[in-house]
């Protein structure tokens, strides 16, 4: 075992005591083919599921998965209209499963996320009856403070070009508290335990995933 996997190894053992205590189930992996296998093992036949806006998750091949098994695939997607996606929210809002990554996570367990319109973290906060979060072990940070640091310089400012937004951080690369319309940090939530005791569900990976 590289030392990289090895530190992954021993710092994930660490924080899934500590995710433990906060209510939330959480599994290392390797790699990214075990996080898609164990992901799938969480969602029985005839489930509904959907997802919120994530490399991560594609990165492991999630989705296409999802759509060729045999559960109701709640496609975000597929709504155009404003009258379209309200009403498949409303469906998101009570469905079995939601797949999402976050933005950080802290060694004591606190989970960090920056959102556009919100319904990804409100969908975390409430709502679908399992969360399932798949994020890598880059994404881990020593406090609150660094991890949002993280999800301001580090990820938004990725997901801004991804996403083709008019931000400062695009050009600069890093946040500027900006105020401009294609702002996507207009939501900044930090979960620091689960209300209902394995709600959310973690799956740390031991390589890097998304932003």
């Amino acid at each position: 075992m590289n030392p990289k996997k090895k530190f992954y190894e021993a710092a994930a053992e660490t924080l899934i005591k500590n995710l433990d205590r906060r209510g939330m189930e959480a599994y290392y992996v390797d790699n990214s083919d075990e996080a898609l296998n164990m992901a799938l093992r969480f969602v029985t036949p005839g489930s509904s599921v959907s997802w919120g806006g994530s490399v991560s998750i594609n990165e492991i091949g999630l989705i296409p998965a999802l759509k060729a098994s045999d559960c109701v695939v709640l496609d975000r997607t597929v709504p155009k209209t404003d009258e379209e996606k309200k009403e498949f929210y409303s469906k998101v809002a009570v469905c079995d499963y939601y797949f999402m990554s976050t933005n950080a996570i802290t060694m004591a367990g606190e989970l960090v996320n920056i959102d556009g319109n919100g319904n990804r973290v409100a969908s975390l906060i409430f709502g679908p009856s399992n969360v399932v979060i798949i994020a890598g072990m880059n994404k881990v940070t020593d406090n609150i403070d660094a991890a949002i640091a993280r999800a301001r310089n580090t990820a938004a400012p990725m997901n801004t070009i991804r996403l083709n937004r008019d931000t400062p951080c695009t050009e600069l690369g890093h946040c500027c508290n900006c105020m401009k319309p294609d702002c996507i940090c207009n939501q900044f939530v930090v979960t620091r335990r689960s209300g209902q005791e394995g709600r959310i569900k973690i799956i740390l990976v031991g390589e890097e995933l998304g932003y």
